[in-house]
């Protein structure tokens, strides 16, 4: 579980980027980011997991405080994902070891047990036939599921996704909506930015609208939909839809 209270932060001297924002990624529940562009999405995430130097409030991880941690702890407790990634000249497979970093001793060798859950990790993520390939061989979409990959290897109680659907089509969207489902039902706390709302609202348990650096709205997302902040946020109008619910126009 991760716990935000009156955060604020962001970068440099820009350090009102983000908040006062509280909220919480709870464990065993999906929460789903949304808002435009720009909103402040990303930094609240680098904020929440120690990439980011906060300048208000305070984040609890497993109900310690993040700052009475060390960067190895961090690792063990939270997985991040990022939105934007360079793309390393190594295999997949070494790339998916990565996540094993925070529960190796020295000197840092990787043991049986680590390779094993590195396999499981692309096993889930539909990489595995691929372990081999360099990283640059693979498309878009694959080395998204690559980096997945790694996440899942790092075998965390709370994951944080940076807009997971990149590069991904409409296929390996729902696969990714499958395994936060999964994620889910193992009882970990998932943190996951989506633009897609619908995406968003099919998979959330908990949704917090950003806009402009602030939390607009923390909730179910049903009362996100009632509410009309989502209209106002996105400037959309959106529709009953007997079929699939809603649409937007």
């Amino acid at each position: 579980m991760i716990e935000a209270r009156d955060l604020s932060g962001g970068y440099g001297r820009r350090n009102d980027v983000v908040g006062p924002v509280s909220l919480t990624f709870a464990d065993g529940r999906i929460t789903v980011l949304t808002g435009p562009n720009g909103s402040g999405k990303s930094t609240l995430l680098k904020l929440c997991c120690g990439q980011l130097k906060r300048s208000g409030g305070e984040v609890l991880l497993e109900r310690r405080p993040l700052d009475s941690l060390s960067r190895t702890e961090i690792a063990r407790a939270a997985a991040y994902l990022p939105q934007n990634r360079a793309t390393p000249d190594i295999a997949v497979e070494n790339l998916v070891l990565h996540g094993r970093f925070p529960w190796l001793g020295y000197p840092r060798i990787y043991r049986q047990k680590d390779r094993a859950a590195a396999l499981r990790a692309m096993e889930r993520t539909g990489i595995a036939g691929k372990r081999k390939k360099r990283m640059a061989e693979l498309s878009g979409g694959e080395r998204q599921k690559a980096y997945l990959a790694m996440l899942l290897a790092q075998d965390t109680r709370s994951v944080l996704l940076d807009e997971p659907t990149t590069y991904l089509d409409v296929a390996h969207q729902l696969e990714l909506e499958d395994l936060l489902f999964l994620l889910k039902r193992e009882g970990k706390a998932v943190g996951v930015v989506l633009h897609d709302l619908n995406l968003a609202l099919d998979c959330a348990d908990a949704m917090a609208v950003m806009n402009e650096g602030r939390l607009l709205f923390f909730g179910p997302p049903e009362k996100a939909l009632s509410s009309g902040v989502l209209e106002k946020t996105f400037g959309v109008r959106i529709l009953p839809n007997r079929r699939y619910g809603f649409s937007l126009r």
